[in-house]
């Protein structure tokens, strides 16, 4: 059974930067979509970016395209999110979440994905 463990969240000022990584354990020999999703107070869970094991796509939604990356490092089994030049309303609980899949490009709802880290708290004070 996959489990994800998520880490690297804190405070930090706007403009700065900040790297989640997600520890994955149990996976089968198969492709996965892996998702980063953030959800605020009173705010629905909404994707960040995901990757598709499968052949390395990505996606972003559009408020983090070119500040945010994500990147796989299999020999880790690790997923990470690079956030750079972070802005208020990044604040959020981050969480990674997977879900296998046989081609890409991944869904961006939550609902399709059944395997969920515990969160990690990111908060960019102005």
């Amino acid at each position: 059974q996959v489990q994800l463990v998520e880490s690297g969240g804190g405070s930090v000022q706007a403009g700065g930067s900040l790297r989640l990584s997600c520890a994955a354990s149990g996976y089968s020999s198969s492709t996965y979509c892996m998702g980063w999703f953030r959800q605020s107070p009173g705010k629905e869970r909404e994707l960040v970016a995901s990757f598709y094991t499968g052949n390395g796509f990505t996606y972003y939604t559009d408020s983090v395209k070119g500040r945010f990356t994500i990147s796989q490092d299999t020999t880790k089994n690790a997923l990470y999110l690079q956030m750079n030049t972070l802005k208020p309303e990044d604040t959020a609980i981050y969480y990674c979440a997977t879900y296998r899949e046989l081609t890409s490009p991944c869904n961006v709802y939550a609902a399709t994905y059944d395997v969920w880290g515990q969160g990690t708290q990111v908060t960019v004070s102005s």
